[in-house]
């Protein structure tokens, strides 16, 4: 990672290698943390965050969750993620807001420490985003079960949550895949490790409800809102197995991925096995939103 600027911590910019935390931070420890993915984009009328608003509300949803008592407002939090960017110099960035239990009291409940709070932002790089945005991704069916609410709120964007899908991408990626696509305890389509799907069938639309496990997404919301405007319409609907395999088109969503294409699943080749005419279509609206080239939807844009 090449580190560009500061990073906020706790109501201070410190430089990038400063920005460090006790080996015995609670989080550390017991996975008590909840966070943010944002992006920042170069757009022809300037930098922008893409609907900030949102996942700052996302943000404290997930910590009412965690019990977490934030030391910062909405607004507090929002206007360092703006700081944070401009410090960084960058016109584009990733944007990594997190708030974790901190040093304290060590032992299983979290709530004596206090909760602290810090603002990251880095150069976006494809990476991991590549396979799906041209040639269309491989997707492997996890053998790992995608956690639900019964465990614990799968609707918090909590570090812990990630465990359960790293275990899920690495075993994609070992076995030649791109990404991997989990299951619920019914055998339900969730989502994928770190996005929201959905399946294209006799031009219908559709994705998991929420109740199938996948974290309501603000790609999901930004994709289903752009169709709504556009005279179409999405089927929430629990999904098979099945309904992946004969399947006409598959995409994903996520602040990362934006909508990337999913060619094959499995050793089953999805539709025409390249990318189809919604999906690309799809990416274009997208991209059109977080540039602020559709006028629609430039109130998602807040401006640095």
């Amino acid at each position: 990672m090449i580190e560009t600027g500061k990073i906020w911590m706790n109501g201070k910019l410190v430089p990038f290698k400063d920005a460090k935390v006790h080996v015995l931070t609670h989080a550390l420890h017991y996975s008590t943390s909840i966070f943010e993915g944002i992006r920042c984009y170069d757009t022809p009328n300037g930098s922008a965050v893409f609907r900030l608003s949102e996942h700052v509300d996302r943000l404290f949803k997930s910590a009412k969750l965690y019990s977490m008592k934030m030391q910062y407002t909405k607004k507090e939090i929002s206007d360092a993620i703006l700081q944070t960017v401009k410090a960084s110099g960058l016109k584009e960035a990733y944007i990594r807001p997190l708030a974790y239990y901190g040093y304290g009291t060590m032992g299983l409940t979290p709530t004596t420490n206090k909760v602290d709070m810090s603002i990251a932002c880095w150069e976006w790089k494809m990476g991991e985003s590549k396979a799906g945005k041209f040639s269309g991704a491989k997707c492997k069916v996890s053998s790992w079960m995608k956690i639900d609410s019964r465990s614990q709120p799968m609707q918090a964007k909590a570090a812990s949550n990630y465990a359960n899908a790293a275990l899920a991408r690495m075993e994609a990626l070992e076995n030649g895949f791109d990404e991997a696509i989990m299951l619920n305890s019914q055998g339900k389509v969730a989502e994928g490790s770190a996005e929201n799907i959905f399946i294209i069938k006799d031009d219908v639309i559709q994705t998991p409800p929420l109740s199938a496990g996948g974290l309501e997404g603000i790609t999901r919301d930004s994709i289903m809102q752009i169709i709504e405007e556009n005279n179409g319409f999405v089927i929430e609907r629990d999904l098979e197995r099945d309904d992946l395999y004969t399947a006409d088109e598959i995409f994903m969503t996520g602040t990362a991925a934006e909508v990337k294409s999913v060619t094959q699943i499995d050793k089953v080749k999805i539709g025409t096995g390249k990318m189809g005419s919604v999906t690309k279509a799809l990416q274009k609206s997208y991209r059109d939103a977080v540039m602020g080239e559709d006028e629609r939807f430039l109130p998602w844009l807040t401006f640095i």
